[in-house]
């Protein structure tokens, strides 16, 4: 099962690096001002896991730069996860609010349209 897991991660990676999508274009005033809303945003997640994969494809085209975790390679962001969250399930996004409250949001669909819903183009 270990070597099956290992195959299709490496799949996975090398499907969306070669399928990867286009960021759209923004002015840069607009970029910045998206960019500094984002630095309130964190996502934690697994490399090769589809779901954190689906996020990031959604962060890519939505030019969206905001930070990544790496749970199963950082002992301090899997200790993050189920301090604030709860549970250890990626993908996971921390959304900090003015008042450095966080809220942790789980599904990978859920998170996807947060990210479409605030951060769309036009």
């Amino acid at each position: 099962m270990r070597i099956i897991r290992l195959v299709l991660g490496k799949l996975i990676l090398f499907l969306n690096w070669a399928f990867t999508p286009k960021s759209i274009a923004r002015d840069p005033l607009a970029q910045a001002t998206i960019d500094e809303q984002t630095g309130s945003l964190t996502l934690y997640q697994y490399e090769a896991c589809p779901f954190c994969v689906k996020v990031r494809r959604t962060m890519k085209r939505q030019a969206l730069n905001i930070e990544t975790r790496d749970v199963k390679r950082s002992e301090k962001a899997r200790e993050e996860l189920l301090a604030g969250g709860g549970n250890l399930k990626v993908p996971c996004l921390r959304i900090k609010d003015s008042e450095q409250k966080s809220r942790w949001m789980y599904e990978s669909g859920e998170i996807i349209d947060y990210l479409e819903g605030r951060f769309a183009a036009g």
